[in-house]
């Protein structure tokens, strides 16, 4: 029991801003700690729909709602999916070599690119998260930050690595492969079928087409995946969760 609370709190310090208590990180800890990364969405999914409660209860205008529901997310991680977005970005888009484009995942510094695509990314989420406006898209786009985090999960236990150093490797290396692969996955079934219910069908296959597109453009472009390309996925994941549960909203 002890092992796997502080497996869940070592999940939730490294991937969220919440305060946890504070230990020495130990490899039996370390080896289940991926089980839990989906939990940070969870989190994150509650508060957001107290938000959507709190607005629909006190008549918070829509501009303020989108705008802060954007930014929860933001501030539960700490942005720590979005810098990887961004290193991700400026990869992708500087048409080099792949030796050149894992240096430039490396590299603290930001160019136009990363700003660029992060500009236009927030522009889409918020103006479809201004689209939201019943309980089952908002149910949605909560179980949408849990489902992200089991994917990106799944794909960090089983999509080739594009190096063997850096804060992905060593969680992955150190992981109980068959216990977290089967948390993942059991975890994924339950998401679906809690979306299935909700109405989400064209959320989880938009889900599924972003998942396979990661892997075809992160096998293409940099042989495999690493922490940033991680945060880029969870990132656009998310916004296309976002933008279908918005469409489906609208075209009902």
């Amino acid at each position: 029991m002890m092992t796997t609370l502080r497996a869940l709190v070592i999940a939730f310090s490294m991937y969220s801003q919440i305060p946890m208590p504070q230990f020495t990180w130990q490899d039996k800890e370390m080896k289940y700690a991926f089980c839990f990364f989906p939990w940070v969405g969870a989190a994150i999914g509650g508060i957001t729909m107290f938000w959507w409660w709190f607005c629909g209860k006190f008549s918070v205008g829509n501009v303020a709602f989108a705008m802060i529901g954007t930014a929860i997310p933001l501030a539960v991680t700490g942005g720590f999916h979005v810098d990887g977005f961004m290193d991700t970005m400026d990869a992708f888009h500087s048409y080099q070599p792949r030796e050149k484009k894992l240096e430039i995942l490396k590299d603290s510094h930001i160019g136009a690119f990363s700003v660029i695509c992060l500009v236009l990314y927030e522009l889409i989420y918020i103006g479809a998260y201004s689209e939201i406006d019943a309980v089952r898209q908002a149910g949605i786009v909560a179980a949408g930050f849990f489902l992200s985090r089991c994917l990106s999960g799944i794909a960090a236990m089983t999509f080739p690595g594009a190096k063997k150093e850096g804060l992905l490797y060593m969680f992955t290396s150190k992981a109980h492969e068959r216990a977290v692969k089967t948390a993942l996955f059991l975890q994924t079934a339950a998401v679906a079928v809690l979306m299935l219910y909700l109405g989400g069908v064209a959320v989880l296959v938009g889900a599924g087409l972003t998942f396979l597109y990661y892997y075809k453009k992160c096998k293409k472009e940099l042989g495999g995946i690493t922490g940033d390309t991680e945060g880029y996925f969870v990132t656009v994941c998310e916004c296309v969760i976002v933008v279908a549960a918005a469409v489906c909203g609208i075209i009902r």
